[in-house]
């Protein structure tokens, strides 16, 4: 299997600075909500997006240190709380962004032409900060990458814990707003309490939530443990896109029919083959997490502007044997039953399990998918035009929905897979979906 070519090194001129909010702002601790600090969310989420036309490091430094004043939790430094060293909080001290400007010796088009999934050399695109943890590293670091033909590269890191991919799009379009139209208030200012999360006293765990479980000290490995198995492979970038058509066909395969979004039947779908992928025993149990917003299923609905992490894992399980049929009517139906469980009593409930820092997401026998296609990720535009690309900066295990650039109906599924399975996970995602009388002039890509 043919390596994916690497990235030249990039050519820092200067050190990084530190982007401070440039009119003074609140001092103070931001607690976190229990959706913010789970374990499962102490990363950064990193995007990579690739323009056509650089924009000034002058003009984005600037522009970032305005936007800073709104958003100064993220110019803060995340800490545990002085009376509970299991949760985290956000130390609002305005110390700044980390902020990298390099040169790589590549065009637009070679970019595009190298890198229709990530490889490792992508890494040299985001500035790495030296931290002893994940406490260490500040909130938000960016990357500005200038390129021979006068394009650019920006990647950001943004930590998952005081924004989730609604957040970070809404912060991200903020940055852009400051540039392009900098006499206009933003249009959504930013929400930053997150006590409209906190958990009752005392807590009420009403309902049962299949995506967690507990540690306990009787723990043995007894049962099998895909995510572990995952991890101890050697793991392949996969990356398809569907199209419409690729969807209605897909749709096609559930009898009876139901009314399903796209979103649901690709789910599906993609629960389906990567189970079949691994080959499983049939009486195995599987789940499926995926990400909900309850940003408007809560009572009352969560603030416009809210930012901080206003979705949940839903959870369908069931066994292999009743998943990988023909037929994708079972799998959609528990997708939408996960989905509409999902009301404002069994959120709360879920919010007070996590007060018990022993409860934990469930990957074990997991796939987890999170949804970016449909936040706006792809139409982010600092003045010279929207994104040639836009998509995470590495692949693993947890498998995302991507936009497609120019291409609003279209997903990208993006998930890593063992070496040994990666023709079949392709196999089985595109079977079915390309062989129609008519043929499909969108024809079926990776990448």
């Amino acid at each position: 299997m043919l390596k994916s070519p690497e990235l030249p090194d990039c050519f820092y001129q200067d050190k990084p600075t530190l982007i401070s909010p440039n009119t003074p702002t609140p001092k103070h601790s931001l607690y976190l909500s229990n959706l913010d600090d789970q374990k499962f969310l102490r990363f950064s989420i990193k995007y990579l997006y690739l323009f056509k036309k650089a924009v000034s490091l002058d003009i984005l430094k600037y522009s970032l240190s305005k936007v800073l004043v709104d958003y100064y939790p993220l110019a803060g430094r995340l800490r545990t709380c002085s009376l509970d060293d299991q949760k985290l909080e956000v130390d609002c001290n305005g110390e700044g962004a980390v902020f990298a400007d390099a040169f790589m010796d590549i065009t637009c088009d070679e970019f595009l032409e190298i890198s229709s999934k990530p490889n490792g050399s992508w890494r040299k695109l985001h500035y790495r900060v030296e931290a002893h943890s994940f406490l260490d590293i500040p909130p938000l670091v960016v990357q500005v990458t200038n390129l021979r033909c006068g394009g650019m590269i920006v990647c950001t890191a943004i930590n998952h814990c005081i924004c989730d991919g609604i957040g970070t799009s809404q912060f991200l379009h903020a940055w852009a707003h400051v540039i392009t139209k900098p006499t206009l208030n933003l249009p959504i200012l930013p929400f930053h309490s997150r006590h409209v999360l906190k958990p009752r006293d005392p807590p009420q765990k009403t309902h049962t939530h299949l995506g967690y479980t507990k540690n306990t000290l009787n723990d043995n490995n007894a049962h099998l443990d895909i995510s572990q198995y995952l991890q101890s492979q050697p793991l392949v970038p996969t990356s398809l896109t569907f199209t419409t058509s690729h969807v209605l066909r897909l749709k096609r395969q559930c009898v009876p029919s139901l009314k399903c979004t796209t979103f649901e039947a690709l789910a599906s779908h993609t629960w389906r083959s990567w189970v079949r992928s691994l080959d499983l025993s049939t009486s195995f149990n599987v789940k499926l997490l995926f990400s909900v917003s309850v940003r408007k299923k809560l009572n009352p609905e969560l603030p416009q502007g809210y930012y901080g992490n206003g979705f949940v894992l839903a959870c369908a399980e069931t066994a292999v044997k009743d998943l990988v049929t023909p037929n994708l009517h079972h799998g959609l139906k528990l997708i939408q039953q996960a989905k509409s469980s999902l009301t404002d009593e069994h959120v709360r409930s879920m919010i007070d399990l996590l007060e018990d820092k022993n409860v934990k997401t469930d990957t074990s026998s997991s796939l987890v998918i999170s949804q970016w296609a449909k936040l706006g990720l792809e139409d982010l535009d600092f003045g010279e035009g929207k994104p040639l690309h836009m998509g995470p900066l590495t692949s693993d295990i947890y498998c995302l929905f991507l936009p497609v650039v120019g291409n609003f109906d279209a997903v990208r599924v993006q998930v890593s897979v063992p070496e040994c399975v990666v023709e079949k996970f392709e196999y089985f995602m595109k079977e079915g979906l390309d062989n129609e009388e008519n043929g499909d002039i969108n024809g079926f890509h990776n990448g």
